[in-house]
């Protein structure tokens, strides 16, 4: 029964559960274009569970058990639990489950040319941008993407070639489910220690991700931890980053007011194009370069690199300009991590904004309690700094700490719980000249549009 799953043999009738899931539709996407009859349910209506319903797929409103009948085999995300009715009807009816990550490795498999991005930071953005590489020079991918890419208004594409672009997570070991062709290595950092435990363990997998790659791996030559996690492995390597011992290197970096990157790309010493960047911050050179180097892997030329890298404006909620009126702008960023929370705000005080106010959602009690420090001197950097209710996700609060915790470590931050509170009292106090940056995994977004709406009034 396993090799039938793995290679998809005698399956026709595929059945996901939570279809309108972001990292559901592209999956459900592709099967549906190779010809499998797909199907799904999802309790809440979205506007991609309204591109599932165009795709021509049928889409059950509530979680039924009979909704399942005739299914050959059934996806399900991490989010779905096992008192989950169409789960529960499944294994009482002996039709195959599988996650899915799960679901994903299969479909990489069935791709000649497929390349896997990892690394603790940056994942969404380098896969996006390597997708609208390949789009923009006509090499038809199809992707998986962790964000919305504006330019293909989705988070995934189906494409007729052989090239499949895919965000490759370690949380709970995900990414190995996969044995792509080439992987991305970005960085490595201690993250999710609510699974792995420790740091060690971490790079283990990162090892074993690494070991997985049937080709090339193309590594961040500048993180000590990303190129210690690879050691060992028999696999091809290709460095990058901003050090000229890199096989490939950025060099003569400029940044402008608004910190957008210029810089030229070299393989060894020799010049391959001049890159000019329209989204802003230093970390995103190197998402670039690791972009390029996989898509020159491919075949994609020099030109085509350049010009598609400078009209990528960006991923939704990745430095997400979502007003720019009356000499105040709001903008709002996915970072959850004190890494990425750092970068962001770097960023952005470098812009020439009369004020940076931080706004932080905290992501699960773990993460807070174990980079508590990190956090408070990642957001110290802002001008000013409000903080929200920690936000649990999957977690209980065993770990006894609170957003006030955070605030306590930050001279020049404040705490209020809810995101009406946080509005009201921004609206109060913004100026002109000023930044309001909301940061956060989970739904700090939606605080973000609420500013905006009330600065529109």
């Amino acid at each position: 029964m396993s090799n039938i799953i793995d290679n998809l043999d005698n399956i026709k009738n595929i059945y996901f559960i939570g279809i309108g899931g972001s990292g559901m539709f592209p999956l459900a996407s592709i099967l549906h274009s190779k010809g499998f009859n797909v199907s799904g349910s999802d309790n809440y209506e979205s506007d991609t569970l309204e591109k599932v319903r165009k795709l021509g797929i049928k889409v059950f409103n509530q979680h039924k058990g009979e909704n399942t009948i005739g299914s050959d085999l059934i996806v399900y995300s991490a989010a779905i639990k096992d008192s989950n009715p169409e789960i529960i009807y499944a294994r009482d009816h002996g039709i195959p489950t599988i996650e899915r990550s799960t679901m994903l490795g299969i479909i990489v498999d069935k791709y000649k040319n497929s390349i896997a991005i990892a690394g603790t930071h940056g994942k969404t953005t380098t896969t996006s941008m390597l997708t609208h590489i390949l789009i923009n020079s006509e090499k038809d991918p199809s992707a998986v993407i962790g964000g919305t890419l504006p330019s293909i208004g989705s988070n995934g594409c189906v494409g007729e070639s052989d090239i499949m672009v895919c965000e490759a997570c370690e949380y709970v070991d995900s990414f190995l489910k996969l044995h792509p062709r080439i992987s991305i290595i970005q960085n490595v950092e201690p993250d999710h220690l609510d699974y792995f435990k420790s740091f060690d363990n971490i790079k283990k997998s990162f090892n074993r991700f690494a070991s997985q790659t049937k080709d090339i791996v193309i590594v961040n030559g500048d993180d000590k931890m990303a190129l210690e996690s690879i050691n060992g492995t028999e696999v091809n390597k290709i460095t990058y980053g901003i050090l000229e011992k890199n096989d490939f290197s950025a060099r003569n970096i400029v940044l402008n007011d608004w910190q957008f990157a210029s810089f030229d790309l070299f393989k060894g010493e020799e010049l391959i194009c001049k890159i000019n960047l329209s989204i802003p911050g230093k970390h995103n050179i190197y998402n670039a370069v690791a972009a390029a180097v996989a898509a020159y892997q491919l075949g994609v030329s020099e030109n085509d690199i350049a010009n598609a890298l400078h009209s990528f404006s960006g991923v939704h909620r990745r430095f997400e300009i979502l007003y720019n009126q009356n000499n105040i702008v709001v903008a709002d960023d996915f970072a959850h991590h004190p890494t990425e929370i750092s970068n962001t705000i770097n960023t952005a005080m470098k812009m020439g904004f009369k004020r940076v106010w931080a706004i932080f959602q905290p992501h699960t009690f773990s993460r807070t309690f174990m980079f508590l420090d990190d956090f408070a001197k990642a957001l110290s950097m802002a001008d000013r700094v409000i903080v929200s209710e920690i936000l649990p996700v999957r977690e209980i609060n065993t770990y006894n700490i609170y957003a006030e915790d955070l605030v306590a470590k930050i001279p020049n931050g404040i705490y209020l719980k809810t995101f009406e509170e946080i509005t009201d009292y921004i609206i109060k106090n913004v100026s002109q000249g000023d930044l309001v940056l909301t940061m956060g995994g989970g739904n700090i977004y939606k605080c973000a549009n609420s500013i905006v709406e009330k600065l529109k009034k």
